[in-house]
């Protein structure tokens, strides 16, 4: 894809069919992007889901594709026209559950060649999980950001999570063994253990990866918390035992021996960087547990803004922003200045979603607006 607007994505065009409860949606987004109005469960999420779907090729929700596809309809079809010539589509048919991608016309050899073919980033208010919720919510943020922005990140990550499946569905056939007495059942260490090399392996990649990213963002997180007006010391760090090992592969391996028997208790691999987190503390204590719903609401738009500033790092240019009525639990004071550094480090084309005219921060009046209802998207009338 070539071409953008003054260094941001453009999506020039959009096209949605039978993607929950939008039956058809065909819009022209101009370059500053869109504001659109509906009372809750209408579609506005719906709309910045679809769009999202671009980048991730998969439901920023977590849901299945069958989930999303409108009641009655044969599968659904997102697509657009991105930047000047460019073009990314995707489509689902229930019958054989197929999906298709397709980027300027041709289908990629592996559907993980099209991530983020469409860059952008998603800003609500369920946000705030990257702060509140358990290890997983923040180890899901690192792996799709990078992901989406490091191959060899992304090769490491689907190599690793093969090599765990494997090696738990033999833990659990060789405890299963065990326990019943079946000839060989307890001599099935070796089973389960070949996985060991090829968790080290890719495993050293994941820790190396995100301890880099890390490292170079977490004085960022700690500004921008600042400038949105944060009086503590907000710190980001990457919590892991392998993270300072001088060779992380062997610390990794070394683990996995060490946990060998618990795993086969337990039937679960307890060793590797699939349990590592992010932390952010707050004047050195957990913010989790310490931080006030705005602190921790600061903290969380730090992480989506650090994630556009890794997007943007990859080309250059500013994702699209999807701001799914984001500052509804913030007061003024807070959304203003977070406006003010979006602003200032170059906000991408913005599509907005707000339950009412009111809820529009007055930096994003300038927005084109629409409404929707029953998952039609129509234009404002005055």
């Amino acid at each position: 894809m070539t071409g953008a607007a003054d260094g941001r994505h453009w999506l020039r065009r959009l096209d949605v069919r039978d993607f929950r409860n939008l039956a058809h949606v065909a819009i022209d987004p101009p370059a500053d992007g869109i504001a659109v109005v509906g009372d809750n469960g209408q579609g506005k999420s719906n709309l910045l889901e679809a769009i999202y779907y671009l980048h991730l090729l998969r439901s920023a929700r977590g849901a299945r594709d069958v989930d999303v596809v409108r009641f009655g309809a044969p599968g659904f079809h997102v697509g657009a026209t991105v930047d000047v010539d460019g073009a990314v589509g995707v489509g689902f048919e229930l019958a054989g559950r197929r999906k298709r991608v397709t980027v300027d016309g041709v289908a990629p050899a592996r559907f993980s060649d099209a991530l983020g073919a469409l860059p952008a980033v998603l800003f609500s208010p369920s946000d705030v999980a990257l702060v509140r919720g358990a290890p997983a919510e923040r180890r899901r943020y690192l792996d799709v950001m990078l992901g989406v922005t490091n191959r060899p990140y992304l090769r490491a990550l689907q190599a690793y999570r093969a090599a765990l499946a494997q090696r738990g569905a033999a833990l659990r056939s060789s405890a299963a063994g065990r326990v019943s007495g079946r000839a060989g059942g307890g001599a099935s260490t070796a089973a389960f253990t070949v996985w060991d090399a090829p968790l080290a392996e890719h495993g050293a990649t994941l820790v190396r990866e995100r301890a880099a990213w890390v490292a170079r963002t977490a004085d960022p997180v700690a500004a921008l918390c600042a400038a949105i007006g944060e009086p503590g010391a907000i710190r980001l760090a990457y919590t892991s035992q392998f993270a300072a090992a001088s060779d992380p592969g062997v610390a990794i391996a070394d683990a996995l021996v060490r946990s060998r028997a618990s795993d086969l208790a337990r039937g679960v691999t307890g060793a590797g960087p699939h349990r590592d987190d992010l932390s952010l503390t707050l004047d050195g204590r957990d913010l989790r547990a310490f931080g006030s719903a705005g602190q921790q609401r600061t903290a969380a738009i730090a992480l989506r803004l650090v994630e556009a500033g890794t997007l943007r790092d990859v080309d250059g240019r500013a994702p699209l922003f999807l701001l799914d009525d984001p500052f509804a639990e913030l007061d003024s004071r807070r959304a203003h200045r977070i406006l003010d550094v979006v602003r200032a480090r170059g906000l991408g084309q913005t599509v907005l979603a707000v339950p009412r005219p009111t809820d529009i921060p007055p930096e994003l009046t300038r927005l084109e607006r629409w409404t929707i209802r029953d998952g039609i998207l129509a234009r404002w009338a005055a």
